[in-house]
């Protein structure tokens, strides 16, 4: 096998062995080539034609390829699809390599080092686990973030790798099992070992102290600087976040509140940050979404960001919030283009985009100080006056520069008296090769007589065969032989070939070394660049809000210390969004100092969870610094927010609804302090009735003695509604519902109190469900309910807290006295129960114990015989 393998083979053999984990893309003259399992592999997922070596051969070598100008599209699948792409290059000129041209990796293209365009960030995070708690850094490579924080467990390693949409993880040591099965499970991402660890005591670790943090770190700028094969002098100084400087939400809070992905199709549209996004930059885009994914507890700093929001939509700031707006729109992504000047990626076209930029950034501030020049000093003085690179880029680039850069055509004429001296040398051989054609036509008589040029030949005379016959012998000397023609050169045309094709590698090497001149002067000013990124980014979040704000109509949230929340015709943002404030019932949510729990009832589908999530986001939106959909609102600030809204499996992980449930349930009472925010919508129906009643009802009696969080708590669980007899720090409150004839009206307004009933049946009647069927659940209903009121009327006396263990008891006494189904009043229609029925059913009979089964099971399992009987 050695003695068949090419020295060609043997290079991309060595170099394969180093990269086993990706794609090797082995450049060969204008295609990058795959061979052995990596063709194969790639063939099948970007769809190209597999094809060998040697193809005479037994043990050929699978091969495909793609051509390298169209690399990108391809290194774009197989990244998005969880893979790495080891692009290795010729790294010396072919004409002056002795024996086999050198090639090496020139890049490693990771999930987490992908440098996409767009309004996402691509976060790539390294995770050290030591004395049971985790140090997490992360970065964005495109737009230079670097941040460390220090977390106590696996759960909250979780929660920032799922907001952070993390797409890779580089790891140095052995992490737990279950962390990375659990990742694995919530997050579609690659893992990568990083084996060298270098120790990175540079300017931008200076801050860091902690030797954690440190190595977490280490870990990932080793990695990050392996794997794009050079120094990386954009990455910005490692900054410590802190997790309790923001509003802490859960992963399945943020899942269940929709904040940045809808449940139901996983896209953007339908949830908070659809509606928020008013800004006009990529920058923007992704810092909305951070301080989405973020929401401060410093009320300190949320007041600020609604002075900045207040000062936008001050009347007299009208002119200028618009200005600043028409300004935003001609601002590139400033962030991405200082990394790629960074990482020599930029072409001349973005540098031109850069200085565009910059030209809008003198008029934006001039506007921010016109309207608050103390408010907005913190932010006007990190967009510095850089007019001098305007100037440089305006002077040398050409604004309809191609998109390579060693081609030629990217410097302006003018610029450079040298590159003007090539490029008029080669305007002049264009004179000089038309007044050549025109000499030769003249002197031979031959009309068809025309000079060209191939990259291969390069200039030569060209003329049919016939016409070839009458040229004077000694004329030309013979180039080339085609079928219907012949080519020659004369020393006159090689001189002038050679002057020409000089001249236009002069050209090209001049355009790209002043090319680099003003790629260099721009890289000198990155930090300043970056801090302008930032601040721009940050106003253009500021007007997004403001806009909002004026387009909606929001109000400005004022906040208090004593834990009361005051909202009043408060709106759910996004429902209000798609079916408009004429439509859309506002309602308010007034919960004293006292307060602690607001138990709802009502119908389903009445609006119950729509109005929990309102609350929600309302707190969100303004410890964001944003106005909220409302009339008026006072709120506490809250420190986290805890959510069990809508009923789902986890079938991945083995998970029911009711485990789900109680999991999300643990999770809010281990962790919830007295200024916390807790949702819980319908806990407990994932099992029996009483169970379910007795957890239900266990639980609240916990939070109001234990936890004292603002709690709200929806049910159907009606004996519920007399906890506010025990309980001083739980009100009822419902959902107002009329029923007009068969029909049921939902109102879509809470109301003080308990509901009187859920109308289950008539909801269902809107559903469309058989009459019949309809007719038998109400008949049923009636019955349950006479019983049921026979029990209210025994428990009247009884504390609340006894309820659960004392209407099941009477219940089994009740149906000793009298059956469920009285066969005298049943419909002729009815099927009766105690008709002649199949043995099965019968013998289904004769196995219940009447005396020891509640009215929810004997329905149930009347139910049951029913649809034996249908099957019979």
């Amino acid at each position: 096998m050695a003695s068949k393998t090419t020295p060609m083979m043997q290079q991309y053999l060595e170099i394969k062995e180093l990269y086993p984990d990706a794609f090797l893309f082995y450049r060969v003259g204008d295609f990058y080539e795959l061979f052995f399992d990596d063709a194969v592999e790639a063939a099948r997922l970007l769809e190209l034609t597999l094809t060998s070596r040697n193809k005479n051969i037994e043990d050929s070598v699978p091969m495909c390829g793609v051509p390298y100008r169209a690399v990108w599209g391809y290194i774009d699948t197989l990244v998005e699809g969880g893979h790495k792409v080891a692009l290795c290059d010729q790294v010396e000129d072919p004409k002056q390599a002795k024996g086999m041209v050198r090639r090496e990796v020139t890049q490693v293209i990771t999930p987490g080092t992908y440098q996409k365009e767009g309004k996402e960030n691509n976060f790539i995070v390294s995770i050290v686990s030591k004395n049971k708690g985790y140090s997490l850094a992360y970065s964005d490579l495109m737009t230079g973030e670097l941040k460390v924080t220090q977390l106590s467990d696996e759960e909250e390693v979780l929660n920032e790798c799922s907001q952070l949409n993390t797409k890779e993880i580089v790891y140095h040591q052995t992490l737990p099992k279950t962390l990375i099965s659990a990742l694995e499970m919530r997050l579609s991402l690659t893992f990568s070992y990083q084996a060298t660890l270098e120790h990175h005591q540079l300017d931008r670790l200076k801050q860091i102290d902690n030797a954690i943090m440190k190595e977490a770190l280490n870990i990932l700028l080793s990695y990050l600087e392996s794997t794009q094969r050079k120094q990386l002098p954009h990455l910005k100084n490692a900054e410590i976040y802190e997790p309790r400087h923001f509003l802490k939400m859960d992963y399945y809070s943020k899942f269940n509140l929709e904040l940045t992905q809808a449940i139901r199709t996983k896209k953007r549209q339908g949830t908070l940050l659809w509606v928020m996004d008013r800004t006009q930059t990529a920058m923007g885009a992704r810092l909305l979404k951070q301080w989405l994914n973020h929401p401060l507890v410093s009320q300190e700093k949320i007041e600020h960001r609604l002075d900045c929001v207040a000062s936008l939509l001050d009347s007299t700031n009208h002119l200028g919030r618009l200005s600043i707006i028409d300004r935003l729109k001609s601002v590139y992504d400033l962030e991405r283009l200082v990394g790629k000047v960074a990482m020599l990626n930029i072409n001349a076209r973005e540098l031109y985009q850069l200085k565009t930029t910059l030209e809008q950034l003198p008029p934006i501030v001039e506007e921010l100080k016109v309207m608050d020049e103390v408010l907005w000093h913190p932010l006007v003085t990190k967009l510095h006056d850089l007019s001098y690179l305007v100037k440089m880029i305006d002077a040398a680039i050409d604004p309809d520069a191609p998109i390579t850069i060693t081609e030629g055509g990217i410097i302006k004429p003018g610029y450079d008296t040298t590159l003007d001296q090539y490029i008029e040398v080669m305007d002049n051989a264009k004179k000089w090769l038309l007044q050549l054609e025109a000499k030769e036509k003249e002197e031979t008589g031959i009309k068809n007589l025309k000079i060209k040029y191939n990259k291969v030949f390069g200039y030569f005379i060209e003329m049919s065969k016939a016409a070839a016959q009458t040229v004077e012998e000694g004329r030309y000397e013979r180039k080339q032989t085609l079928t219907n023609s012949e080519r020659f050169v004369t020393e006159e045309l090689k001189t002038l070939e050679k002057m020409i094709l000089e001249a236009e590698e002069k050209r090209y090497d001049r355009e790209y070394e002043l090319f680099v001149e003003v790629r260099q002067a721009v890289a000198k000013e990155t930090k300043a660049l970056q801090e302008m990124a930032t601040a721009i980014a940050e106003v253009d979040v500021l007007q997004s809000m403001a806009t909002l704000s004026l387009e909606k109509n929001y109000v400005r949230p004022s906040f208090n210390t004593h834990q009361s929340l005051i909202i009043k015709e408060g709106r759910h943002p996004v429902v209000e969004e798609v079916l408009s404030r004429q439509e859309y019932v506002p309602n308010d949510i007034v919960m004293g100092e006292k307060d602690e729990i607001l138990l709802i009832t009502g119908p389903n589908m009445s609006g119950k969870s729509t109005y929990m999530r309102q609350l929600a986001l309302t707190i969100i939106m303004a410890q964001m610094g944003c106005f909220v959909p409302a009339k008026e609102a006072n709120l506490p600030v809250f420190d986290q927010i805890f959510t069990r809204i809508g009923a789902s499996d986890d079938l991945v992980a083995g998970q029911s609804t009711f485990m789900v449930e109680m999991m999300e349930a643990n999770h809010a009472l281990r962790y919830a302090t007295p200024q916390s925010l807790i949702l819980f919508d319908e806990l407990g129906r994932g099992t029996a009735t009483y169970d379910g009643m007795a957890l239900a009802q266990a639980i609240i009696e916990y939070l109001h003695n234990h936890i004292h969080a603002k709690t709200l708590f929806s049910t159907h669980y009606h004996e519920l509604t007399l906890l506010d007899q025990s309980l001083k720090g739980l009100r009822n409150i419902h959902v107002g519902a009329e029923e007009q004839g068969d029909n049921l009206v939902f109102l879509h307004k809470m109301f003080e109190g308990p509901s009187d009933q859920s109308f289950g049946i008539q909801v269902a009647r809107r559903a469309d469900l058989p009459e019949p069927l309809l007719k038998r659940a109400s008949y049923i209903l009636e019955q349950l309910e006479e019983t049921g009121h026979q029990n209210e009327m025994q428990l009247s006396h009884l504390n609340a807290i006894d309820v659960v263990d004392k209407v099941e008891n009477k219940s089994q006494e009740s149906l000793k006295k009298e059956p469920i189904v009285d066969k005298t009043t049943v419909n002729e229609e009815q099927l009766s129960l105690f008709e002649e029925t199949p043995s099965v059913i019968v013998e289904k009979l004769k196995a219940v114990n009447v005396m020891n089964i509640t009215p929810l099971e004997a329905m149930q399992l009347l139910s049951e015989l029913q649809q034996e009987i249908y099957k019979a």
